[in-house]
């Protein structure tokens, strides 16, 4: 059995046990979610519309498959499936907070329920590919995480997690810490004054500053049954997992 494996830290000045965890992710989503959409256009330009669907079009999804986007949040990653798949048809997403899906049932039409990553309600081998966009710090244990992930998905199903990670340099590090627990939070107050955006901007950056390296990351998803897992980065900080779970002989 696998061992556990947070992604991060307890964070306390936003919590100060795992048990607390999972409702102030859930609660600060709910809260952020009329201003989600907006700030994802205005702060995250790397994070876009194509290259989410640049990833995933690497990553395998073709038309006809049966995708998973796991945390799908307002839709970004699902729509992007979308555009590649031609259709709603096929698609499922799941998500902790009923505030992002409410935002996400405007703009898909779509399967949309409430659960997870952790507790995925789908049955065994269902699906041909999963997807997370930049949900992976959110969840409490990558261990359990990727367990639901290989067990939902089909022999030879494939996984892609879009990411932001920790530069490796000094520099980098200091100017998206400067960027996130500065700039964002301001820039947050000014476009949505009496929001809780600028709360949101300083929990990410408590969650990338803390979330264990790629290559815990890539051990994991290996030893949670995945073959061939990989990480591609781009501008440094986006990171693209891959991995697939083995054929049956």
């Amino acid at each position: 059995m696998n061992q556990s494996l947070p992604p991060h830290p307890i964070l306390r000045e936003h919590y100060t046990t795992q048990q607390e965890r999972a409702a102030f992710v859930r609660s600060l989503f709910d809260r952020t979610a009329p201003q989600y959409d907006r700030a994802n256009s205005v702060f995250f330009l790397g994070t876009g519309a194509r290259y989410r669907e640049r990833r995933l079009a690497a990553a395998g999804l073709q038309p006809g498959m049966r995708l998973l986007d796991v945390a799908v949040g307002t839709g970004s990653t699902a729509d992007a499936a979308r555009r590649i798949q031609g259709t709603d048809a096929g698609i499922i997403g799941v998500d902790v907070s009923a505030g992002m899906l409410g935002i996400a049932r405007r703009r898909l039409g779509m399967a949309l329920i409430q659960a997870s990553a952790e507790a995925l309600p789908l049955t065994d081998m269902c699906v041909d590919f999963v997807t997370m966009g930049y949900a992976l710090r959110h969840v409490s244990d990558l261990a359990v995480a990727f367990g639901e992930f290989h067990r939902v998905l089909r022999p030879g199903g494939r996984l892609l997690v879009l990411e932001i990670g920790r530069p490796r340099g000094r520099l980098g590090l200091a100017g998206l810490k400067f960027y996130f627990k500065r700039v964002l939070p301001a820039v947050s107050r000014l476009v949505s004054p009496g929001t809780s955006l600028a709360a949101l901007m300083k929990y990410y950056w408590d969650t990338i500053e803390t979330c264990v390296a790629p290559g815990a990351i890539l051990r994991q998803l290996a030893d949670s049954g995945f073959a061939e897992p990989t990480c591609a980065t781009d501008l440094g900080v986006f990171h693209a997992y891959q991995a697939h779970r083995p054929a049956q002989r």
